[in-house]
């Protein structure tokens, strides 16, 4: 029962660590109750079991809001991310009784494997629930992110965890926790003194928030309310006020979109004239009776069209079914009539001042989206979303956490425009301004600043430290193997690095 108890304290702490309650020093203790039964555990069944439980209840708590869509939305996705982990404690237990610091090269590499992969596989992936981003978020930590990515971070928390572990275990394995602990210290100051600071122009900046008639469900002439909405607030924004105005994602919608639709962009390109700023818009646009497409769209104080950018990661079962003919079954995919055509690669807004980058919804959470937005030389990063389905619930909060921490990676000060809240305006160095409620209807006002310093190490470099730890526990398994092949020629017995136990 004691492992049982473990497993299940170790998952709270993990939700815990996110929002609703987003205690995020928690996650550096979360993972140490899961190391210490897997640790003690003599069957390999029961070790996997309690692997796959731990991530489907910690998944299963932290995505509860996708059951407003349904049973069939959130079960599979809590299975799957339980298969994950099973797959991670199977690989710890194997290599339990090696040496200390074997095992912990081993738990901290296969903790960043695993996130990794479950950032990419299946269907792009799914980035939710990565432990590097509660912890990149504390103060100090924030302001470091930009030398590591939160990847980086989740090296970080593992390493502490882990090192925490083999000290409760064995007071004499005390050398992984302290290590580890010193450089997150160190991290932590120097984040808090040299956070990223943007040198370049300064915009007023306005997030319309235009609110939907019908959130978490579908009504008549939706699409035209929505629009006429984000309009009659855009004129509302006094003349030479600001010089950018954002509407979120899902803002403008077939026919009521501004590429096909003379009077929507008759009346969007008069209020860019009007209030002598640029306005990026966001919406859908249909093509055909089986796709479309979900951009942002920039227009100058001219009302000229600067470019578009085409959405480059869908949401699956959101935005397009995956082997569509294999889950015909499922009427809830009766909302999902056509499949996103995706953008093939970032798109930045060339302006008076600077560069504009922008990401929609669902991919300004992966942190890899916004890398390669800002190294295709984006000063400025606009976010637009659209969270109307989930009503009040912690998808919100849990992306914007997400994508707080991706700015300040990049080191850009970032729009994050959703049209049912919460909107906000997000500094290079991580510090959140001024935030709307869910559900408001107004005009966010604040300011954002262009970057035109060099980019971050992370922008430049990428996640070095997260490959650096999986390299770092495959040369562990490696080195082992070799070693014991070697002790067994020369007819010596396992020692201290072998499989012998450590204490």
């Amino acid at each position: 029962m004691i492992p049982i108890a473990l497993v299940a304290a170790s998952a709270l702490l993990m939700w815990a660590a996110f929002p609703p309650i987003g205690f995020g020093a928690l996650a550096f203790v979360a993972p140490v109750p899961l190391f210490l039964a897997i640790r003690s555990i003599e069957r390999a069944f029961i070790a996997i079991a309690l692997g796959f439980a731990w991530g489907a209840a910690f998944f299963g708590l932290l995505l509860n809001w996708l059951m407003v869509l349904g049973f069939v939305a959130w079960f599979p996705l809590a299975i799957l991310m339980g298969t994950f982990t099973a797959t991670y404690v199977a690989i710890i237990w194997v290599f339990r009784l090696w040496t200390p610091w074997r095992w912990w090269l081993i738990a901290v590499g296969g903790w960043v494997a695993m996130e990794y992969i479950r950032g990419r596989f299946p269907f792009g992936g799914f980035p939710w629930g990565d432990i590097g981003y509660p912890a990149a978020g504390l103060p100090g930590a924030i302001g470091s992110v930009q030398w590591i990515g939160p990847a980086g971070w989740t090296v970080l928390v593992v390493a502490f965890a882990a090192g925490l572990t083999l000290v409760l275990e064995h007071h004499r394995d005390w050398r992984m926790f302290v290590d580890s602990a010193s450089v997150l210290v160190l991290l932590i100051i120097a984040g808090a003194f040299l956070g990223p600071a943007p040198a370049g122009e300064r915009w007023r900046t306005a997030i319309v928030q235009g609110g939907s008639p019908c959130p978490q469900t579908r009504c008549q002439n939706e699409n035209q309310r929505i629009y006429e909405q984000h309009l009659d607030l855009t004129k509302s924004i006094p003349a030479d006020s600001v010089r950018l105005v954002i509407w979120p994602e899902n803002s403008t919608g077939s026919p009521y979109e501004p590429e096909n639709n003379d009077e929507v962009f008759r009346e969007i390109t008069e209020q860019a004239q009007r209030i002598n700023a640029y306005i990026l818009v966001s919406g859908t646009r249909v093509d055909g009776d089986s796709s479309f497409y979900n951009v942002n769209i920039l227009y100058s104080p001219d009302g000229v069209k600067v470019g578009e950018y085409l959405k480059r990661h869908p949401v699956p079962f959101g935005e397009f079914v995956p082997l569509r003919g294999l889950f015909d079954f499922v009427p809830q995919l009766d909302r999902v009539p056509r499949d996103m055509i995706r953008g093939t690669e970032p798109v930045v807004f060339p302006t008076d001042d600077g560069i504009l980058g922008s990401l929609i919804s669902f991919e300004g959470s992966f942190a890899r989206s916004m890398r390669s937005t800002a190294g295709a030389g984006a000063q400025m990063m606009v976010v637009t979303t659209n969270t109307s389905s989930y009503g009040r619930s912690p998808a919100t909060d849990q992306a914007l956490g997400m994508v707080r921490v991706n700015a300040a990676a990049a080191g850009l000060d970032t729009a994050y425009a959703s049209i049912t809240g919460k909107s906000t305006f997000i500094t290079a160095d991580g510090q959140v301004g001024e935030t709307t409620e869910q559900l408001e209807e107004r005009v966010l006002y604040g300011a954002l600043q262009f970057n035109t310093s060099v980019p971050t190490l992370w922008v430049r470099f990428g996640d070095v430290l997260a490959f650096l730890a999986m390299a770092a526990a495959v040369g562990a398994v490696v080195v082992s193997r070799s070693s014991e092949r070697d002790k067994t020629t020369i007819g010596g017995r396992g020692g201290s690095d072998g499989f012998a136990p450590s204490g």
